[in-house]
């Protein structure tokens, strides 16, 4: 972000320049967005009347997509964005990200396999809640034979020497918290999970409709709150006799350093698992981990549980590649 702490100037233009770049795997679209917002100052402008959290690439395009943008080249979106600005500022200004990216459940499966049930789930940052429906969706790891039945279906590619789920783990309780839950029966509320998708990814879209179907007959129970602040009670809540496993599939990226180590520390004081699906950088203790592991397809994300790293994988779960022990590659880093 430069020398400004709080990343105006330049560093709001610099912060879209980086997201042209971790934007290229995953929306042509929005690569573009990108790289027009960093070249034009007087949009760079605009972007910093917003508070700093308002004002980033992710939340920016969402609120793009759901007001409509028009499809076509910078020049012609600019223009819009420029016209609209005041209707896109009130948007951004009530909104906060919350990709619901269902793929992230292949490997948070496999994360699950190697917990003893009965499972009970708390998600932080749960959104709709619909990656807490992980046993209710197919898989097919591979070439292996299909997990589960009906739509999604969700296929993981894997690499390296690994054991991939055979089986839907036995889920008799599940609880999500978020700063504001969205409802899959609220119209506004999956209009806005839909716009959280890129508009050039139509495969994540259809994705993110069948499971929101699939869950909206029995959805989980989500509850507004800080994550640290409502993980103690939620825990409580549990019914004992069940595993509790804690999960984080992207989302303590977003709270400060401290804070991430404090969930963590706080899962182990209440006796509980804690499956992460993090950037490599967000986690100090899964980042150190990694020394001395290898796998055949290194990625920015890592699946770790209990922060014993496990897997390299995807940002959108569609990949994992399993970490081992450097010169002992039958010797997967989960069963060290």
């Amino acid at each position: 972000m430069g020398s400004d702490p709080d990343g105006k100037a330049s560093g709001t233009a610099d912060w879209y320049r980086r997201a042209a770049v971790e934007l290229a795997q995953t929306s042509e679209v929005q690569v573009a967005w990108a790289r027009g917002v960093a070249g034009d100052d007087a949009v760079v402008a605009l972007l910093d009347e917003l508070p700093r959290e308002h004002r980033q690439p992710s939340l920016l395009f969402s609120v793009m997509h759901l007001l409509d943008v028009p499809e076509a080249p910078w020049s012609e979106v600019r223009d819009w964005l420029v016209a609209e600005w005041p209707r896109v500022a009130a948007v951004a200004r009530e909104r906060r990200t919350q990709t619901n990216e269902v793929g992230r459940c292949a490997p948070l499966l496999a994360a699950l396999d190697r917990i003893p049930g009965p499972l009970a789930l708390i998600e932080l940052g749960a959104s709709a809640g619909l990656c807490l429906g992980v046993d209710r969706y197919a898989y097919r790891f591979d070439d292996e034979p299909m997990i589960g039945h009906g739509e999604p279906v969700l296929v993981c590619a894997t690499s390296g020497e690994g054991r991939a789920p055979t089986a839907l783990p036995e889920i008799v309780w599940r609880c999500g918290v978020d700063l504001a839950p969205l409802a899959l029966d609220d119209a506004g509320d999956v209009a806005w999970l839909e716009a959280l998708l890129p508009p050039d990814r139509p495969e994540r879209l259809a994705r993110l409709r069948a499971a929101s179907a699939r869950l909206a007959e029995d959805p989980p129970h989500l509850v507004a709150g800080d994550a640290l602040e409502a993980l103690p009670a939620l825990a409580a809540a549990a019914p004992s006799g069940a595993s509790l496993v804690v999960l984080a599939l992207g989302t303590l990226v977003y709270l400060d350093p401290a804070a991430r180590l404090e969930v963590l520390r706080l899962c182990g004081e209440l006796g509980a698992r804690i499956v992460t699906l993090e950037p490599v950088a967000a986690l100090p203790p899964v980042r150190d981990a990694l020394a001395g592991l290898s796998a055949p397809e290194p990625s920015p994300f890592v699946l770790a549980l209990d922060a014993v790293p496990l897997a390299y994988v995807s940002a959108h779960g569609d990949r994992l590649s399993w970490l081992s022990a450097v010169g002992q590659p039958g010797v997967a880093s989960g069963q060290l």
